[in-house]
């Protein structure tokens, strides 16, 4: 049987353009017929990812997503002395094995997400072709990539590879995108600068004028992580399973999306997060909030309305976890994120009798 972890996060940010659209407006979606905030997933899953705080606790087990590390190839040979034209064409061989050549470069069409193992292997192999003044084996390009990649993030997000689909990995998290809980109206802010050398004395208008955009907003935030799928990606190894699990989970709690952080200073920590575990059918309680939250404190009925919703879930279609939710309620001072921590990354108890 699988094991489903399940979070649910609310969280408050205070003025911000966190997740902008093409024309630079905070991202929005029509959602119980009114308009709300949306970060969306692709945003808040890069900015986890890329945190000190997930790049620090699985050093070492960290990939990196790149269309150029055949330029980073090329480079590499040409400054250990291979002429230019075979710095290229043995590049281009070691790109081809991740994706599709863009033009006549070295650069792939798609991003691919290449496991440190990889990494490794590539600069391994680019040393042997500088010793031995030659270009790649098949042989040796074929073992470049890696099943047993030992990668936290590809493990948890998945990865893809149009040129070679049988080195792809489930993802083992999946993560909604975060929406707001209320209404919101997205406002306009007027700004201008001032030169410090500007005297006045010709011109007094400001050096610069510009506009941006931006919302508040109470985020409610889904991630269901599939336990038994991230264990088998990281090749069983339950020390890095736990780990992996523990970064991904505070991550979500306390990493902010990076979008206008300079303009807005909008970092915030979640105020409450309810963790599921259990080996039923999964589901995400947005439509606790179908109907706009309003009042004085919308948080705390935005909490009321989100426990009151699961509470009548499991009236109806029974108790979903297997074991009692760890709940951290922040605005109360209740929990602590370390016993949430563990709670995450422990596997469920085996019940008694099983085998």
């Amino acid at each position: 049987m699988t094991t489903f972890i399940q979070l649910h996060l609310l969280t408050s940010y205070p003025p911000a353009n966190l997740n902008r659209d093409d024309l630079g407006r905070p991202k929005t979606a029509l959602m119980g017929g009114v308009q709300r905030l949306r970060v969306s997933s692709q945003s808040l899953k890069r900015a986890w990812r890329t945190s000190e705080l997930f790049q620090r606790a699985l050093e070492g087990h960290v990939g990196t997503r790149t269309k150029e590390m055949g330029t980073r190839v090329r480079d590499r040979l040409t400054k250990a002395g291979i002429p230019e034209s075979d710095a290229a064409k043995w590049a281009q061989a070691v790109a081809e094995v991740f994706g599709k050549l863009k033009g006549t470069g070295e650069e792939i069409e798609q991003l691919a997400h290449f496991s440190p193992i990889e990494v490794s292997a590539i600069d391994t192999l680019g040393d042997t072709l500088v010793s031995e003044r030659r270009a790649p084996r098949a042989d040796e390009l074929s073992r470049l990539l890696q099943v047993r990649h030992g990668a936290a993030d590809i493990a948890l997000f998945g990865r893809m590879l149009a040129a070679n689909p049988s080195f792809n990995t489930e993802a083992a998290a999946q993560v909604a995108h975060a929406i707001s809980v209320h209404k919101v109206a997205v406002e306009d802010d007027y700004f201008t600068a001032v030169d410090d050398l500007n005297r006045g004395e010709e011109d007094m208008g400001a050096a610069h004028i510009g506009e941006t955009e931006f919302a508040a907003g109470l985020f409610y935030l889904y991630v269901c992580i599939d336990r038994d799928v991230l264990r088998r990606n990281l090749q069983e190894d339950d020390e890095l399973t736990a780990k992996a699990l523990r970064a991904l989970i505070e991550a979500a709690a306390t990493v902010a999306p990076t979008g206008k952080q300079n303009s807005f200073a909008s970092r915030a920590y979640a105020s409450y997060i309810l963790a599921e575990k259990g080996m039923r059918q999964p589901r995400s309680l947005s439509v606790a909030f179908l109907k706009p939250v309003s009042g004085a404190d919308i948080l705390a009925d935005a909490v009321a309305v989100l426990e009151e919703t699961r509470e009548n879930m499991d009236k109806v279609y029974g108790h979903l976890s297997d074991v009692s939710p760890c709940v951290v309620n922040a605005a109360k001072g209740e929990g602590r994120l370390e016993d949430l921590l563990k709670f995450v990354s422990e596997p469920l108890p085996e019940k008694k009798g099983a085998r």
